[in-house]
């Protein structure tokens, strides 16, 4: 096959998202993100080098939102498109409540790359739902993987903190711990990590154990220069259109403007804005105060975030009586940004970012590039871009009186601001334009790619007989088939599977932490056909049938980075908590230890202790008691998900018996999975996704799991 230029895939799975009228502002989770991801991928399909790039979202079917969102198919332009894939609710949700999902769309996307005729060069991840999902698919199928995580978890988390918010509170809201190990998990299999700053590389992606410097390259962001311009047309048609908007709020539509322009959400800090406009006379008299927080039909319709701060804007015009002095519009469209910011300079305003966190700052460039001076927050990138710039002031926002002082001095010195102005514009043309950004991305891609080595092996291996048969049976030998209640249900399930008028190719697999000895001489006591496959270890051996050499392919995946006596060294000075098993229940890519007191709370402490070492290992937790560490790249479900891909079979040719403990890693995805009636109760989540049974009763949980899933025919 001829080939033309790079292949990618972009992954984008919350917020609304398509070609056109972004609704940018309408919600937390469609901002600047969203906007930044779409021009790249047009940027990129632009350019001579790439071929084609795809963009991967979310399928929605909600009447809230627009039916453009529910089309699985969109054009962006001749060498781009929008792939819309459905998981989880049909409805629109917030990205917190998305994680019980993001194993579906990984199965999915690997289902649906594996029918193409070539693979991606690369899979770009944005923020931490992506990332977990771009690792999962980039680990299956060996595609190159970059990250870009926007804002990171551990940064947010230590804000909330600092700002006296409980910790109970930020996980529930946030889901906080979840975010944070999807972006460790990302930083552990990303090729290439993508900054706007350095400081935010050295200052907040150093804070993860999986970070590593040498995969870093910091591409700030570009503006659409033939958006973003100043002034030199007189625009009267542009300006009245815009004085319409604001006038119904401000008494005196002729003062110099403070303009800020974000989302509805209290990491960008609004009420703070306004808290040092209200205590400043001087502010007051010299300055109007406008604020572009999204468009909303009915503040009914907002999510709990934005009413709060919405109800703090309200209350603090109230409190310091600025009527006539705020401006604060329902509506405005995308299109009028730019104009806005012009309209705002030619009044010699001011555009002012509060924001608590601010990983880059797109809006102080687009600012700049109309020729709009800055006062911005000292967090993040704004640090680089008015060092580069040399557009405004830095300040503390945290700090109210040095808000107010910084905001009085930059409106205060008219020949200032004509420097500013015009530093803005010239150094946002030189280094902040997209065609620079493009340019940089693609170089940097192109450059990646000649040092890493492909795969060892290929998906659905044509040249090996296929061992698993047509669909495959995997029973957990260490938990249910230890269970008395269970003979009867063996019973059954051998005289089906010994049932030659059923005409089925069923073959069995076993899940295990035994090693294969040990497992098969437990297994020759159940008197159940020959498994033709067992996952052994925990999910770090696979046999097949009766070989006594596991797979090579699988020991070859799973050892990158593994450091077995860095996880006992990590783990030495938890005596008091957990304690090595046997000799026998260890092996080369299996810790196994016994804890003291059954639970899980040992595991985020564990998990802690790995992070600080940089360890690609992850801890799982059996019956309460049992704690095997593996490498990260290797558990029970991946080793199923491998088996798929080697031999070519689907995943729902795959059918799971779950044990009664926590088996929620191994029943999430795509495979089919049967849960006993009596059971761990984390279980009980799933009970929402399609995939997963639970059974009414315990002596037929295997029969009654055929019928459910019409895995037999015939019966």
């Amino acid at each position: 096959m001829f080939y033309l230029g790079l292949r990618l895939l972009h992954l984008n799975l919350h917020g609304l998202i398509r070609s056109h009228d972004l609704e940018l502002g309408r919600d937390s989770d469609t901002g600047g993100q969203t906007l930044y991801v779409l021009e790249l991928v047009k940027g990129l399909a632009a350019r001579p080098e790439v071929e084609k790039v795809q963009l991967c979202t979310r399928l929605i079917i909600d009447r809230r939102v627009s039916s453009d969102y529910s089309k699985p198919f969109e054009k962006i332009s001749a060498g781009a498109e929008i792939i819309r894939l459905a998981f989880g609710p049909k409805r629109y949700i917030r990205k917190e409540l998305l994680w019980p999902y993001l194993d579906d769309l990984a199965d999915q996307l690997v289902q649906r790359l594996q029918k193409e005729t070539s693979l991606p060069d690369w899979i770009h991840a944005h923020y931490a739902d992506a990332g977990y999902v771009g690792s999962l698919v980039s680990r299956r199928l060996g595609v190159p993987f970059v990250f870009t995580g926007h804002s990171l978890g551990r940064e947010k988390q230590r804000r909330l903190l600092a700002a006296g918010v409980d910790h109970d509170q930020i996980e529930q809201n946030y889901s906080i711990s979840k975010r944070i190990d999807a972006e460790e998990l990302a930083l552990a299999h990303s090729n290439l990590l993508i900054t706007s700053t350095k400081q935010e590389s050295e200052e907040q992606y150093a804070r993860y154990g999986r970070f590593n410097s040498n995969d870093v390259e910091i591409i700030p962001p570009g503006v659409d220069l033939n958006r973003f311009y100043p002034t030199n047309v007189n625009l009267e048609e542009e300006d009245k259109e815009l004085d319409k908007l604001f006038i119904p709020f401000l008494r005196n539509i002729k003062l110099p403007p403070l303009l800020a322009i974000s989302r509805a959400v209290r990491r960008k800090n609004i009420p703070a804005l306004i808290e040092a406009y209200g205590r400043s006379p001087v502010l007051q008299q010299r300055h109007n105060l406008i604020l572009i927080l999204g468009c909303r039909e009915d503040s009914r319709q907002l999510d709990k975030q934005q009413k709060e701060v919405f109800q703090q804007v309200f209350e603090l015009v109230d409190k310091y009586n600025l009527y006539g002095k705020v401006a604060y519009p329902k509506y405005h469209t995308r299109e009028q940004i730019p104009s806005i910011y012009r309209w705002v300079a030619k009044k010699k305003g001011l555009f002012v970012n509060p924001a608590l966190t601010e990983p880059f700052g797109l809006t102080l460039l687009e600012a700049a590039a109309c020729g709009l001076p800055m006062v911005t927050t000292d967090d993040g990138g704004p640090r680089d871009i008015v060092s580069r710039c040399e557009s405004g002031l830095l300040v503390d926002v945290t700090d109210l009186e040095a808000f107010q002082d910084g905001l009085e001095t930059a409106g205060s010195n008219s020949s200032l601001w004509q420097t500013w102005s015009r530093n803005g514009v010239e150094a946002v043309s030189r280094h902040f334009s997209w065609d620079a950004h493009v340019c940089n991305y693609i170089a940097m891609m192109q450059k990646r790619l000649k040092f890493l080595a492909p795969r060892t092996w290929t998906v659905g291996n044509l040249k090996e007989k296929n061992p698993l048969g047509q669909k495959i049976l995997f029973l957990d030998l260490d938990s249910k088939l230890e269970q008395p209640e269970s003979n009867k249900g063996l019973l059954n399930l051998n005289k089906k599977l010994n049932d030659k008028s059923l005409k089925n190719d069923i073959q069995l697999g076993i899940l295990t932490g035994r090693s294969i000895k040990a497992a098969r001489y437990r297994y020759s006591e159940l008197h159940l056909p020959q498994p033709s496959v067992w996952i052994c270890r925990a999910g770090t051996e696979i046999y097949y049938a009766d070989e006594t050499q596991s797979d090579i392919f699988w020991q070859d995946l799973i050892t990158v980075d593994w450091n077995r006596k860095g996880v006992e060294k990590a783990l030495f000075d938890l005596k008091d908590y957990l304690e090595l098993q046997s000799e026998d229940q260890q092996s080369p890519f299996k810790v196994s230890y016994l804890l003291k007191e059954p639970g899980d709370s040992i595991l985020p402490l564990v998990r802690k202790r790995f992070r600080q070492s940089g360890l690609a290992a992850s801890p799982y937790l059996r019956c309460h008691w049992y704690l095997d560490v593996i490498p990260l790249r290797a558990s029970r479900a991946e080793a199923i998900r491998f088996l798929s891909l080697r031999w070519g079979l689907s995943l729902q040719e795959f059918l799971v018996f779950a044990s009664q403990h926590g088996d929620d890693d191994l029943i999430k995805g795509l495979t089919s999975a049967v849960v006993p009636f009596e059971h761990d109760l984390s279980l009980d989540v799933l009970r929402s996704h399609q995939s997963v049974f639970f059974a009414s009763n315990n002596q037929d949980y295997f029969i009654e799991g055929l019928k459910h899933f019409r895995f037999i025919k015939n019966f």
